[in-house]
């Protein structure tokens, strides 16, 4: 086992090697990782004045945690130059010839950079990390919790693991380093994105669902890795020169892929149904997940909002019965929600699913998909503590549309989750943008022949059908 590893760390000795012999790119790390800590500080400072001139009540040691985790992103965003150019730079240099005639296996040379790649930005983040804890204990300030101290490194290196391996991946596609340095702006900013969701659950201290961040962006380095292996090929590093969007390719390859070489309109529905039955262990997977989702969202609502209601005084439970005695008017719903409506929601909803896990190989399309169906189960248990039988209720006010809602939600669902699995697939003599070309035909030829006519009815049954079903549930 030792004896496969050994190219690794001659890869990467040979990396850091020339990273430390370029000034370029030690020098501005240098100044970052000693200057930023002192200029964080004092902006955390400055902030609080400001803020508690207008009684905002706020203490410096709340933005200790946030700080640390900013400290820590700056050295990596600055360091993946390094990981941009592994490849495509030692191309332009005219020194990829050699590497890539090595005797050495493809995953080896890959990991070799990678490991260089993600070694410089992590040292250069704990460092600033350790001079900005230096000015928290001269400051007297309270230090993190052991607890929150553990999620913020861990926090550090599952960004730096995510944006190397992203950067890595666009260094392998990319003919030049112009080109590389361009497509970073898709790591940095989807990154700066998420952190801010994460500054949030550091404000609000909860801990539990920080976990669940630091899983999820460490999954979907995981699998950014797993794309990069998938689909290195060494001819195609040596072989294109420059890039060029070729329109008329991309639409005939998109075309041919969504007709499947149909003639009619029922051969391609058969086509359809031939892409159904290659995403069928996607939705075993999905319908699995809707189960567990069900149970988090019913057992979250018994523990938590059953907790609210025993601590309640007697008058909020007074004005919580009084609000249930007050059965809502479902008759002059269709003024406001009518089919369209609903269509239109829903199917914004499943496209919106696609969109994430299209960007995160189906992680972040899952979550809102478990959120969705988690309402659910969190709704039932609602009614169950409010004190009525759910049952009937859902079956009169879930099911009617549901049959076709849910199914259609799952498929959706379902195509993202196999989009995800398919691109960390190796696919020997396709690209990398020829397979995203092909798999993006499939979701468009299922969410026109399945999902979009399964939500059109479900709109027209939740509108027109659903409504009176509850009222005569309600009402008896």
């Amino acid at each position: 086992m030792f004896t496969k590893f050994k190219p690794v760390w001659l890869v990467a000795g040979r990396e850091l090697k020339d990273q430390f012999r370029d000034w370029r790119v030690i020098a501005p790390m240098l100044i970052l990782v000693i200057a930023f800590p002192f200029l964080m500080n004092e902006f955390a400072k400055q902030t609080v004045d400001f803020l508690n001139q207008y009684e905002a009540n706020l203490i410096l040691d709340r933005f200790v945690p946030f700080s640390i985790m900013i400290i820590g992103f700056f050295p990596i965003t600055i360091s993946l130059v390094v990981a941009l150019e592994s490849f495509v730079g030692e191309k332009e240099r005219g020194t990829i010839e050699p590497i890539l005639s090595a005797p050495l296996d493809d995953w080896q040379l890959y990991f070799g950079k990678l490991l260089v790649g993600m070694a410089t930005p992590l040292v250069a983040s704990y460092l600033s990390i350790a001079l900005y804890l230096v000015l928290v204990v001269r400051q007297d300030l309270n230090m993190p919790s052991p607890m929150v101290m553990t999620q913020l490194f861990l926090l550090t290196t599952a960004h730096a693991a995510l944006m190397v391996s992203a950067a890595i991946v666009i260094s392998v596609q990319s003919t030049s380093v112009k080109a590389a340095n361009l497509l970073a702006s898709f790591i940095v900013i989807p990154v700066a994105l998420l952190m801010q969701g994460e500054a949030v659950l550091l404000f609000w201290g909860n801990e539990r669902v920080l976990w669940l961040a630091i899983a999820g962006v460490l999954i979907i380095s995981m699998l950014l890795i797993r794309v990069g292996i998938a689909h290195f090929e060494r001819e195609y590093l040596l072989g294109r020169e420059i890039d060029v969007i070729n329109l008329r390719w991309i639409l005939k390859t998109f075309w041919a892929n969504f007709m499947g070489g149909a003639k009619s309109f029922w051969g391609w529905y058969g086509g359809v149904f031939l892409s159904m039955r290659r995403i069928a262990p996607a939705v075993l997977a999905v319908t699995l997940v809707a189960l567990v989702s069900l149970w988090l969202g019913y057992d979250w609502i018994m523990v938590n909002v059953s907790d609210v209601i025993h601590r309640a005084t007697p008058e909020r439970l007074q004005k919580i019965e009084a609000s249930i005695d007050q059965l809502p008017d479902l008759t002059n719903m269709g003024d406001s929600i009518n089919a369209p409506f609903l269509f239109i929601n829903n199917t914004r909803a499943v496209a919106l699913i696609f969109v994430l896990g299209l960007f995160s190989f189906g992680v972040l399309g899952i979550l809102l998909y478990m959120l969705n169906i988690g309402i659910i189960g969190g709704l039932y248990a609602l009614i169950e503590l409010l004190g009525m039988n759910p049952l009937p209720m859902f079956v009169a006010g879930v099911l009617p549309h549901g049959i076709f809602e849910l199914p259609a939600l799952m498929i959706g669902s379902a195509v993202a989750l196999y989009i995800g699995a398919a691109l960390v697939t190796p696919q020997t003599g396709k690209s990398m943008g020829e397979v995203l070309i092909e798999l993006l035909a499939d979701w468009v030829k299922i969410f026109l022949g399945i999902v979009i006519p399964l939500l059109a009815v479900a709109a027209v049954i939740e509108a027109y059908v659903t409504p009176g079903l509850l009222i005569g549930v309600m009402t008896k």
